[in-house]
């Protein structure tokens, strides 16, 4: 893994793990007087008792968010909790849980971890720790949290119910450090497409990466699909170093630059494994920043083919700039640019973010989300790819090329008010706690699972009669619509509380239009290599 700048590293989803007396450096100006004489004078004349705190931390935060939409003030508890994805651990006993019905269920016990060490299995239900009842009270899953995190080497007692067992098993767990993964899902798709879902860019990613890179380069893989669907972005190394493995040596990655920000530029290796198998990236709305540095980089260059729908349309740098007492400043320093120059930050005006944060229902009520005709962009923003001379528009995301609308043929009333119930998840956990040693036996993996395991009609009715006790009013045209997704998403959550999270993705995206799609182009050579000419597109650029 390449080493990171510790004295300068960028986080290209607005985080910038920058330590030091950074305002040290600074004198008070005649702003900075006024601001703390303000205080002073509320704080001695003031009619009532003042939370100095309290105010400060207003001003801040009103003093930012005028600034632009991601420079922001983070107290202790946000910055703990903005981190801590990234750092890529964190300490705690090891299981990933679901709180159902006001019910703790293990879904999964990470390996080697401190749980698993102690013999707490997947589908144990957590009824106390440390004597105290978290079953049947309301509870949310911030609160457990609380409850079962602490600093590594101290312990937490736990009083477990297991299907089979009469008496409660108690456990005396010893916190450690636990991994954050950032790959979601890893499979072969078939003899020679491998896929990679990659859920954020932390500190371990690349390293996550890698390994999973080799996995299915062992098991033959020969092209690949990217899913950056939904990745909001994290470290800007962590994306150099992820492009950097599909694109040659010297070749620009990204180079950011501000206006007390000297240029600073990424450039790719030669040490990328996979520089020559095609390669799709599938991305969305949700797909942020780092996402974008990637997903830029590798369009500019006519790498790959990007699919999906427009990016988020993030390119602004930060840098964490730490305050006395444990909080920071989140400050905008500088923007980030593709190597043929774009910006993909879109547009904003000073104090109106709240409109920059319902830039997806604009895009949506727009008709941006059915038909990439509707997205206008200026001749003004217009660039030229650097191998086959494609055009390309920055100025507000990535636009891919290949566009997938969203589907609006299998989503109902009916499935959204299930989904918000738990019902699937429930009804998945119930069928796997009670007969998990006959389904694992009959399916010994994900693949044997996804080829022979049906949903039973008897778990229909199950579906109906939740969704009674949930007084989900029934319609059987809305289900008739969605029963096809239903069902799917019901036997990936079966998968997923069986084996892990890949087994999951590799059922729900015989549903995922924007993975169909990139799989689509992928087998088929003529159509990937037209694309990268800029021939089949149905996006009119």
């Amino acid at each position: 893994m390449k080493m990171i700048n510790k004295r300068l590293l960028i986080l290209a989803a607005g985080f910038l793990l920058v330590w030091g007396n950074t305002l040290a450096q600074f004198r008070p100006s005649a702003e900075g007087i006024k601001l703390e004489r303000s205080l002073q004078l509320i704080n001695n004349l003031y009619v009532d008792d003042v939370d100095s705190k309290k105010i400060t931390e207003v001003a801040l935060r009103a003093m930012l968010k005028e600034l632009d939409p991601h420079s922001s003030y983070l107290n202790e508890e946000e910055v703990r909790a903005m981190n801590e994805p990234l750092q890529g651990n964190f300490d705690g006993i090891g299981i990933a849980f679901n709180m159902l019905t006001d019910t703790l269920y293990v879904m999964e016990v990470v390996a080697g971890g401190p749980s698993q060490k102690v013999g707490i299995q997947s589908g144990d239900k957590i009824l106390y720790v440390n004597d105290t009842l978290i079953a049947g009270v309301k509870m949310n899953n911030q609160e457990v949290i609380k409850k079962l995190r602490g600093p590594k080497g101290t312990t937490v007692n736990v009083k477990v119910q297991r299907r089979g067992v009469d008496n409660l098993l108690e456990f005396k767990i010893v916190r450690d450090k636990i991994p954050i993964y950032s790959i979601d899902a890893t499979y072969m798709v078939n003899n020679e497409i491998g896929y990679i879902r990659l859920s954020r860019f932390g500190v371990t990613s690349v390293e996550e990466f890698l390994k999973a890179e080799d996995e299915l380069k062992a098991k033959g893989m020969k092209k690949l699909i990217l899913d950056l669907t939904g990745n909001g972005g994290g470290i800007l190394q962590t994306a150099s170093d992820i492009a950097d493995e599909f694109l040659g040596n010297e070749k620009l990655i990204v180079y950011t630059e501000g206006k007390n920000q000297p240029r600073f530029t990424m450039n790719a290796t030669s040490r990328g494994k996979f520089e020559n198998g095609d390669l799709i990236i599938l991305v969305n709305e949700g797909s942020a920043s780092a996402s974008e540095i990637v997903a830029g980089a590798i369009q500019d260059w006519d790498r790959g083919i990007i699919v999906g729908r427009r990016t988020f349309g993030k390119g602004l740098v930060q840098r964490q700039l730490p305050l006395p007492d444990g909080t920071m400043i989140r400050l905008t320093v500088a923007k980030y640019y593709t190597p043929t120059g774009r910006s993909i930050q879109k547009p904003y005006e000073e104090g109106h973010i709240d409109e920059y944060n319902n830039d997806f229902l604009n895009r949506y009520e727009h008709g941006e989300m059915f038909d990439a005709d509707s997205i206008q962009f200026p001749d003004s923003l217009k660039y030229t790819t650097l191998t086959t001379k494609r055009t390309v528009y920055g100025g507000g995301g990535i636009m891919p090329d290949y566009f997938v609308p969203v589907d609006t043929t299998s989503g109902s009333r009916l499935h959204v008010e299930m989904n918000a119930k738990g019902i699937f998840n429930r009804l998945a956990i119930a069928e796997v706690d009670n007969n998990r040693n006959a389904l694992l036996k009959s399916f010994p993996d994900v693949d044997a699972f996804k080829a022979g395991y049906q949903i039973t009609p008897a778990m229909v009715e199950k579906i109906k009669l939740m969704a009674a006790e949930e007084k989900i009013k029934w319609d059987e045209t809305e289900y008739q619509r969605s029963e096809k997704l239903m069902l799917l998403q019901l036997k990936a959550l079966i998968a997923h509380n069986l084996y892990d999270t890949s087994a999951f993705y590799k059922i729900m995206n015989d549903d995922n239009d924007i993975f169909r799609a990139g799989l689509e182009i992928l087998s088929d050579p003529d159509r990937y290599n037209g694309l990268l000419k800029g021939i089949g597109s149905n996006v009119n650029r």
